[in-house]
């Protein structure tokens, strides 16, 4: 049995004569097909591939029917893996569009540059398509507002790729806060490190030939092709993406937020800058951020260009209460620790945490993120990440970005974020799109 590793390695390496599955593995995945949820992936990257792997452990009740994505070459790559693993071929399609139009999509599941996560969605429900969505749901407040909207004039289902919500280490974790376990929680502090290389200073050049460029930038004003964009330093881009606070910060706040039992803060601060190089990165390098609910405090790190580990971790959050604190690790959802007032180890309640994240091995969150979400269509249980409360930390760390570039504190309105009394802030709410391109409902 060749591995996944293996099989990506010899790809690597240039052995791509390797064999492909067998005959009775691909009729062992047709019989029964009718009675699985098809999905489509879009967007085929490093999250399209665990989805890839969350599926296949869902076999059982899920069937890969599309894979999508602009670029000719990340499609094909991604194509020969996913007939290898599966022992079927999926459909492949350039254009959304087309995958929007099958009847059998059941699901669409969006990886995508976080520019068009909320367009897309909102493009599935419309044509009655359930929605897996990575975070961040969207790339501005408006867009996250207009997704839950959407949800709830469509009625179908959205989960929001925060996949540790679905961990029973987290879970277990939350719920002992939440009966009293370090007494009131009132802090809860989340963090996120990384050794991120400069992205240089980016020049203009020709479109790839297998790159559509006019359907990767879909809803975003028109822009020349750059060398240093595609296919994910636009992650750095305001164009573009969001921040590293969007990008990895979402998990832990959601966490931090779902540990307080808290919505939007009366006010957020956030202060930083571009710290380590001098290239076209437009957002923070480093960034601490504070979300005030007057008798709790939510505060992020965020260290893209430096690795220094808070509490042996890349990642993670701190709950701080009137009676101990719990540090819940962020790799995937495989444990959390107990203290007492003065920092003594009360217990440890760990997993094996090599099995919780690979991009290829597995990713137990992911799997457990997407069962979840299955048997919320099939059987109508409760969604663990369902937008409408996973657009409020986007919300509230979009915010964040927004003080940022205005350096100073936003006052907010707690019942939906807005930002009161502030005009110029409010003009980083939405954005402009290009012409024809726009989500709506």
């Amino acid at each position: 049995m060749v591995t996944r590793r293996e099989f990506l390695e010899s790809i690597a390496s240039g052995a791509a004569g390797m064999a492909i599955t067998s005959t009775a593995k691909s009729y062992g995945q047709i019989l029964g097909s009718n009675d699985r949820l098809h999905f489509a992936i879009v967007g085929l990257r490093w999250r399209g591939y665990a989805h890839l792997s969350a599926l296949m452990g869902n076999k059982d009740t899920a069937r890969v029917s599309h894979i999508c994505d602009v670029d000719d070459k990340i499609r094909a790559k991604f194509a020969g893996i996913a007939e290898h693993e599966l022992g079927y071929s999926p459909a492949s399609e350039k254009d959304f569009r087309h995958v929007l139009e099958q009847k059998e999509v059941d699901v669409v599941t969006i990886a995508t540059p976080d520019h068009w996560h909320t367009p897309l969605a909102i493009a599935a429900l419309q044509a009655g398509k359930h929605v897996y969505v990575e975070k961040p749901c969207s790339h501005n407040p408006a867009e996250g507002a207009l997704l839950v909207q959407a949800q709830q004039k469509y009625q179908k289902h959205v989960q929001q790729g925060t996949q540790q919500r679905s961990c029973v280490r987290t879970i277990e974790a939350i719920d002992k806060i939440h009966n009293g376990l370090i007494g009131t929680p009132y802090f809860a502090k989340g963090w996120y490190s990384n050794s991120r290389k400069s992205i240089g200073t980016g020049k203009e050049v020709p479109v790839p030939p297998e790159l559509d460029w006019d359907i990767w930038q879909g809803p975003a004003p028109r822009k020349p092709y750059m060398d240093n964009v595609h296919p994910y330093n636009w992650h750095w881009f305001k164009h573009w993406g969001t921040g590293e606070a969007l990008n990895n910060g979402t998990h832990s706040i959601d966490l931090c937020r779902w540990a307080l039992g808290v919505d939007y803060p009366n006010s957020v601060i956030a202060t930083g800058g571009r710290y380590q190089f001098k290239d076209d990165w437009q957002f923070y390098d480093t960034l601490v951020t504070n979300f005030d609910y007057g008798d709790k405090l939510i505060s992020w790190e965020g260290r893209s260009c430096s690795s220094i580990k808070y509490l042996g971790h890349d990642t993670g959050l701190a709950v701080t209460g009137t009676n101990g604190s719990v540090f819940i690790y962020g790799d995937g959802g495989s444990g959390y620790e107990v203290y007492d007032p003065k920092g003594a180890t009360l217990g440890v309640f760990k997993d094996d945490a090599t099995q919780f994240y690979d991009k290829f091995d597995g990713d137990v969150a992911t799997v457990a993120h997407f069962a979840n979400l299955i048997a919320a269509i099939r059987k109508g249980d409760k969604l663990h990440a369902p937008i409408s409360q996973g657009n409020i930390v986007v919300t509230m760390l979009q915010l964040s970005n927004i003080s940022w570039e205005l350096k100073r504190e936003l006052r907010l309105n707690p019942k939906d974020g807005r930002v009161q009394n502030d005009p110029k802030a409010m003009a980083h709410w939405s954005r402009e799109y290009e012409h024809g391109w726009a989500p709506h409902l």
